[in-house]
C-alpha cells in the first residue's frame, strides 16, 4: 500500500512538469518561422510573375523569412489555383492571382476543381494590370479604327494570341463589339504568345502593361489603345478603346489570398505589411515603371470586390458570347 501511494504520489508531483513542457511545446513562435512559398498561375516574365517579385523581396526583408515563387502555369491558371487552395491553411502557402483564376474561369471553363470564393482567404489587393492592345509593326494600321478597317475589307486575315482570360476576353469583346471576324491563338501563358505577335506569326494581342511595355519601347510592337475607358495614367499619350469602340472598359487586378480558412492574426499580420510595401512612394514608382497601378485596402475590401469582379466577369464573358471550354 505504501509502495502504490508513493508512486501516485511522484505521478502528481511530475504533472505540473509535463503540463509545463505540453504548454512549452505548443506555443509556437510568431509567425512566419520559415520560407513562403507563393504560388503564380503564369509563366516567368509575365506581368503578375514580374511585379510579385518585387512586392515578395520587400515582404521577405519585412518578415524576415525567405519568399518562393513557385510558377505553375497552364489551364488558364487552374493548376495553380487548385494547389493553391489544397494546400494547409497556415500562410506557409500563398496564392498571387488576377481575375483570370478568380472572376472569369468561372464562366470560362466546364469544370473547376476549385471555388473561387470558398476555398480561398483574401488577404489583400495589389493594384491593377492595365492592358493594351498591341500589333505587329508591319500591319498598316496607327489606330484602332484603322485596323478595324483592315479587318473588315479581309475578314478572317487577322489572328489574336491570349495568355490569360483577360486576353482572351478581350480579343472576344473587342470582334464582337467593332464586328470584325478575327482568329483567336490561345497560349498557356503571356510571353510565348507576345513572342510570336513580335515575329509576325500573329496579328495582335491584349497584354498587360508590365510584359508588353519593354517590347513597345523596343519598337517590336505598336501599341493602338488601353482597355480601360479611362486613360492610363502609366500610359497618357495612349488611347483608350472606348474612344474608337464604345462599351469596351476591361482591366486586370492584381491580389494575395491564402487556402481558406487561415487565421485571422496570419491575414492581418500579412495585410499590413503587403499595404505598407504597395504605398511606399518608392515601390509605387517601381512598380509603375512595370506597368501596375499599384494601391491596397482590407482583407474585407478585397473579399467585396471579389465577389463584385464575379458579376462583372460573368457580364463580360456572355456578352462577348463565348462558350465554356
Amino acid at each position: 500500500m505504501i509502495l502504490e501511494l508513493r508512486r501516485y504520489s511522484c505521478v502528481a508531483a511530475a504533472l505540473p512538469i509535463v503540463v509545463a513542457l505540453a504548454a512549452s511545446a505548443s506555443a509556437e513562435a510568431p509567425y512566419p518561422t520559415r520560407n513562403i512559398t507563393l504560388v503564380l498561375p503564369f509563366a516567368a516574365g509575365s506581368g503578375t510573375d514580374t511585379t510579385t517579385r518585387l512586392i515578395s523581396k520587400e515582404l521577405g526583408v519585412a518578415l524576415g523569412v525567405g519568399m518562393v515563387i513557385d510558377n505553375r502555369a497552364g489551364a488558364n491558371g487552374s493548376i495553380a489555383a487548385s494547389y493553391a487552395a489544397r494546400s494547409a491553411p497556415d500562410g506557409y502557402t500563398l496564392f498571387v492571382t488576377t481575375n483570370t483564376t478568380h472572376s472569369a474561369n468561372p464562366y470560362l471553363l466546364k469544370t473547376m476543381s476549385y471555388d473561387p470564393i470558398r476555398d480561398f482567404t483574401p488577404i489583400a489587393r495589389t493594384g491593377d494590370l492595365p492592358f493594351m492592345l498591341v500589333i505587329h509593326p508591319d500591319i498598316p494600321a496607327n489606330s484602332v479604327a484603322e485596323l478595324i478597317a483592315l479587318a473588315k475589307k479581309e475578314p478572317g486575315k487577322y489572328s489574336y494570341a491570349s495568355g490569360s482570360s483577360s486576353a482572351s476576353v478581350s480579343g472576344a469583346t473587342f470582334a464582337r463589339l467593332a464586328d470584325i471576324d478575327l482568329l483567336h491563338v490561345p497560349y498557356k501563358s503571356s510571353p510565348p504568345a507576345l513572342t510570336d505577335v513580335i515575329a509576325g506569326r500573329i496579328s495582335m494581342m491584349f497584354i498587360d502593361v508590365p510584359t508588353g511595355l519593354p517590347h513597345v519601347n523596343a519598337k517590336a510592337l505598336k501599341p493602338l489603345a488601353v482597355t480601360t475607358k479611362r486613360k492610363s495614367a502609366l500610359l497618357p499619350d495612349l488611347p483608350t478603346m472606348d474612344e474608337t469602340v464604345k462599351g469596351f472598359d476591361i482591366t486586370s487586378w492584381q491580389g494575395y489570398l491564402g487556402p481558406a480558412n487561415m487565421p485571422k492574426d496570419i491575414v492581418v499580420k500579412l495585410n499590413a505589411e503587403i499595404r505598407k510595401i504597395v504605398e511606399r512612394p518608392d515601390i509605387k514608382s517601381q512598380l509603375a515603371e512595370r506597368g501596375m497601378e499599384a494601391f491596397s485596402g482590407t482583407p474585407e475590401e478585397f473579399d467585396g470586390f471579389l465577389k463584385e469582379q464575379l458579376v462583372l466577369w460573368e457580364k463580360l464573358i456572355t456578352d462577348a458570347g463565348i462558350e465554356k471550354q
